[in-house]
Formats: structure tokens, C-alpha cells, sequence
């Protein structure tokens, strides 16, 4: 596990480049975490590190987690998060973590619970075609047909595509970018399906795929940059076009003039 930050799902927006090129966005908002705990391989076979995010009342905390922060010397967290980590020794009770920890990252990883749609059928759950909408299917257009055998096996096997419950799952989405960043205010722009509805809670993380593409900050200015490169090479043309050539000799205004009498 990589480390991460725990922010919440605010909107979405869309952020202009200077090329003009609009790019939808989705906002987070994002506190500093506080290293609770530091976990080494001697206590529990592994090496992480446990962080708090979130305030939270005294009075809705229990007394076993009254007691565990007063052990540590800090304020009540409402969410605490493990993140596994290879050195231990980098990381000390107290510290805290925040947007920082993506200064020099493009891309995150982006884990959160999925909207609930509740009971679902086959067709809108896994996008099944359903049947003939024409004469001759009476009542089962949007059925998913038979879902069992006649006599061997003769049941359902585990699995099977059917109505049911959907969404409402934790899922991960890999590779969203980075569009921009607001310290001061906790911030962070992605570009990207984020999963979950507005107000709940997401987890952010580094990338585990390492992937090379091209950002969109990147695209755009290679389009600036393309488009200056070619206004520069017309404005040349242009200038060469106007300058006269050395073949064009330029007449001397005494022999305009001679030219003049000779013809009155």
C-alpha cells in the first residue's frame, strides 16, 4: 500500500488553459493528516504508519479512544487510516501530511464508495440487450431469459449475471490527473471519473501503475507552442516577400528625370 491522504468529494467545475481548452474537473477537498502511530515489523510483522484526519467532538468519542489519543498527546481524529510504508524511520509521531505529498505527481489513484442505485435489473446492472420489443414477447422485454439448466446440474450456478443489489461498493479508479492544486485552501483538481456522490469520503493515493501519457497541461502547451512556431515562420515569409530582390535594380531619380524632358 502506498500512502495517501483522506479528502471528500465536493463538485465538479471546469478549469480554463491558456490555449483556451476547458477541462472538466473534479473537486476535492483535503485536510492535514497527523501521524498517530508508528507500526514496526516487531509489533505486528509489518512496518506502517496509522494517521488521523478529520476533527471530532470529545463527546462522541468512546472511552477506549478517549484514552488512546490521550496516550499520544493529540486531538480526537474522526477517520484513522493505515498506510504501509518501507522505511518506518522517515516518519514520526506528530508530523502531518498534506497536498505536499503530491507536488511532484501527475497522476493518483482515487478509492471510494460507488453510488447506491438499490435493486437493479439485468439490463441497466450488466448492460444486457433484454429481448425482442416487437409482436410475439408479451411481458418480457426487459427480462434476462432462463438462468438454469433442465436436468443435470439443474440449478444456478453461483455468479450468474441477474437483478440484484448495485453500486454502494468500494471501488478503485487508477490514473486520474492532477489538474491543479490549492495549498492554502486544501484543494485538489482531477480529471476523471471520481466514484462516489457528493460528500463522501475518498481516499487518495499514489499511483501503483506507473503509465506515460501525456497530461493535458502538456498537450496544451505543445499547442501553444506549435502555434507560435508557425505564426513566426508567416511573419518571415511575409517580411521576405516585402524586401526587394538583388536582381531588381532601383532606379536613380536623375535619369526619372531625364526620361521626363526627353518626352515633353
Amino acid at each position: 500500500m502506498r500512502l495517501g491522504l483522506i479528502g471528500k468529494k465536493i463538485g465538479m467545475t471546469r478549469e480554463f488553459l491558456e490555449t483556451g481548452m476547458s477541462i472538466p474537473v473534479t473537486i476535492l477537498s483535503v485536510e492535514k493528516g497527523r501521524i498517530i502511530n508508528v507500526i514496526t515489523k516487531e509489533k505486528r510483522g509489518y512496518d506502517a504508519i496509522q494517521v488521523g484526519f478529520g476533527k471530532i467532538k470529545n463527546s462522541k468519542v468512546n472511552k477506549q479512544m478517549k484514552g488512546f489519543f490521550a496516550k499520544k498527546s493529540t486531538e480526537p481524529k474522526r477517520y484513522l487510516k493505515e498506510f504501509r510504508v518501507n522505511n518506518v524511520s522517515d516518519y514520526k509521531e506528530g508530523n502531518e501530511i498534506g497536498l505536499e505529498l503530491f507536488k511532484d505527481e501527475k497522476f493518483v489513484d482515487i478509492k471510494s464508495k460507488t453510488i447506491g442505485k438499490g435493486f437493479a435489473g439485468p439490463m441497466k446492472r450488466h448492460n444486457f440487450s433484454g429481448l425482442r420489443a416487437s409482436h410475439g414477447v408479451s411481458v418480457s422485454h426487459r427480462a434476462h431469459g432462463s438462468t438454469g439448466q433442465n436436468q443435470d446440474p439443474g440449478k444456478v450456478f453461483k455468479g450468474k449475471k441477474m437483478a440484484g443489489h448495485m453500486g454502494s461498493k468500494y471501488r478503485t479508479i487508477q490514473n486520474l490527473e492532477i489538474v491543479k492544486s490549492d495549498l492554502e485552501n486544501g484543494l485538489i483538481f482531477v480529471k476523471g471519473s471520481v466514484p462516489g456522490s457528493k460528500n463522501s469520503i475518498v481516499i487518495i493515493e499514489k499511483n501503483a501503475k506507473k503509465i506515460k501519457r501525456i497530461t493535458s497541461i502538456e498537450k496544451s502547451k505543445k499547442i501553444s507552442s506549435s502555434t507560435t512556431t508557425q505564426q513566426k515562420t508567416k511573419t518571415k515569409s511575409k517580411d521576405q516577400e516585402k524586401k526587394p530582390t538583388s536582381t531588381q535594380k532601383t532606379k536613380s531619380p536623375e535619369k526619372q528625370e531625364s526620361k521626363k524632358e526627353v518626352k515633353k
